[in-house]
């Protein structure tokens, strides 16, 4: 067919440029939307609610690395939405956001989802928001969210057609652009940012989620240049946990500002050295800094003595590991390891102290998950824990809600990164409470069929909310909730639902979850570790 309803061809586009799924839920402004998506052979995940949705397409684009598309209806549905989308935006996730609207606003007033400036609304969580008032322009914006994507930080878009638009027949949307490429770091940064690593003599260099590609290269690169490491969170596994110049994921702790001023240099790659991979209001290191990103706002903030890069950092991981095999041998480190490893076990030990009976239970966990396991958190005091003290065997395994830091996320994106990786380990983490803001989308994962284990961190309360009070001297207030009865909401739903008494049967439920064909609700309490 040269014509179909513009709503039919939207999908079929997507189709054509390799989407294979859709998270959504049809309205009756946005049902042109759905005419075409079976025609096409994309696959839909109906959600329970828009913001699952959202978190959904988060949570496939992470695991798959792909484009997550999600469909949503004119104003709440798309209000419902912007919290994962302001989430996508702050972790540099591909999330496309598609819409209906209204067809005219400025003079009728009372239509049904009206709201007052939707387009301008999504603009403050998306990297853009726009309306496609014709064929042209929508098919237009597509690729030009798909190009961006291809060639520059990930963020989240937004496109809006009105409702009538969708339903008038259009021609079919024309050939994909040839595929753009991610900004490359000229001959001359290389050159220079190899020379200074080479005189450094205690270089120090951090991996944020930018290397994650590159997390094969790392091992060599640090040992043609006897660099230490940290990573941030989002760059967790890209240096080996077994690495005798690894600090860990230990970046946070206070006393890592001694690392910092004992290196003469410090080498940032793809990491905004933000508030929540700090949490301190600098790095304190006193030598001078190399920043590689390919968002040049991230670069916009040196001092004199520092050098910014544009461009990949992946990509400029691999360059550096040719680069200097031409140069050099392996360099003796001037590190201490066995400082590392120290420093490293104090951190772990201060942990423990903080957050008791959380360590032996990640221990418990990691024994038996298997290598390729990706492991969705919620906002939740476990999570923070494990950000620190589990080792990833695979960099980009482990997602979290970073920055914007919205609790309901581990459940709906747990199961986009399932649909997205089927047949291979796929783990939630949540804490009582923020599991409560998405638990219906239980009975999504119950259609999927999905084998998710869902460790439930009930600790009766909001734990890390208390812990802030009593710091600040006021006195708890609001922290203590009446919980359900976690299991047996879990089965309403047709779900698995247990309760380990010990860590042996804490490692028995989860694996006896992955073999499951329904997820499996397994509720941990902070008196486990104890049994």
């Amino acid at each position: 067919m040269s014509q179909r309803p513009l709503g039919a061809q939207i999908s079929h586009m997507l189709k054509a440029r390799g989407v294979d799924v859709i998270f959504g839920i049809p309205g009756v402004h946005n049902v042109e939307m759905y005419r075409g998506i079976e025609e096409a052979g994309i696959t839909h995940v109906l959600a329970r609610h828009e913001q699952g949705a959202g978190f959904m397409a988060d949570g496939y684009a992470r695991a798959s690395g792909r484009p997550g598309v999600c469909y949503v209806i004119t104003g709440p549905g798309l209000c419902n939405a912007m919290t994962p989308l302001g989430q996508a935006y702050s972790d540099s996730v591909p999330v496309l956001a598609l819409s209906s609207c209204l067809d005219e606003t400025a003079i009728t007033r009372g239509q049904l989802h009206q709201m007052r400036d939707q387009q301008v609304a999504a603009a403050t969580v998306c990297e853009w928001s726009e309306e496609a008032r014709t064929p042209k322009a929508a098919y237009g914006l597509i690729d030009r969210a798909l190009t961006e994507w291809q060639s520059g930080r990930a963020r989240p878009k937004h496109i809006q057609v009105p409702i009538n638009d969708l339903a008038a027949l259009a021609e079919a949307a024309p050939q994909a652009s040839p595929a753009a490429r991610m900004p490359v770091v000229s001959d001359a940064d290389l050159r220079t940012v190899c020379d200074r690593v080479l005189s450094a003599r205690k270089p120090l260099f951090i991996f944020g989620g930018g290397s994650v590609g590159a997390a094969d290269c790392v091992p060599r690169l640090l040992e043609a240049t006897g660099a230490a490491a940290f990573m941030t969170y989002a760059g967790r596994g890209v240096v080996p946990a077994e690495h005798p110049m690894s600090f860990g994921s230990y970046l946070a702790r206070p006393d890592s500002v001694q690392i910092m001023q004992d290196a003469d240099l410090v080498v940032a790659f793809g990491t905004e050295l933000s508030e929540v991979d700090l949490w301190r209001p600098e790095l304190g290191h006193d030598c001078p800094m190399i920043r590689v990103d390919i968002d040049t706002e991230v670069l916009g903030n040196l001092r004199a003595s520092d050098m910014a890069v544009v461009g990949d950092a992946g990509g400029m991981i691999r360059a550096m590991n040719i680069a200097l095999a031409a140069r050099v041998d392996d360099r003796k480190p001037l590190w201490d390891r066995a400082m590392i490893a120290k420093t490293r076990a104090r951190w772990r030990a201060d942990l423990q102290s903080e957050r008791p009976g959380i360590l032996p239970v990640c221990d418990a966990l990691q024994e038996v998950l298997p290598e390729d396991a990706m492991i969705y958190s919620d906002m939740t005091s476990f999570a923070y824990a494990a950000k620190e003290i589990w080792d990833m065997a695979r960099a980009g395994h482990w997602h979290h809600p970073y920055g914007f830091g919205t609790l309901g996320y581990a459940l709906p994106a747990a199961i986009g990164g399932a649909v997205a990786r089927p047949s291979l380990p796929t783990i939630a983490i949540a804490g009582d409470y923020g599991f409560q803001y998405t638990v219906q989308e239980l009975g999504t994962a119950v259609e999927l069929g999905l084998g998710l284990p869902i460790l439930l961190w009930d600790n009766a309360k909001l734990a890390e909310i208390e812990d802030a009070m009593v710091r600040s001297q006021i006195a708890p207030n609001a922290v203590v909730a009446q919980n359900p009865d976690f299991l047996a909401l879990a089965r309403a739903y047709g779900a698995h639902a247990t309760e380990p008494k010990d860590l042996k049967a804490l490692q028995q439920a989860v694996v006896d979850a992955l073999a499951a064909s329904v997820p499996t609700v397994i509720r941990m309490t902070p008196a486990l570790s104890a049994k």
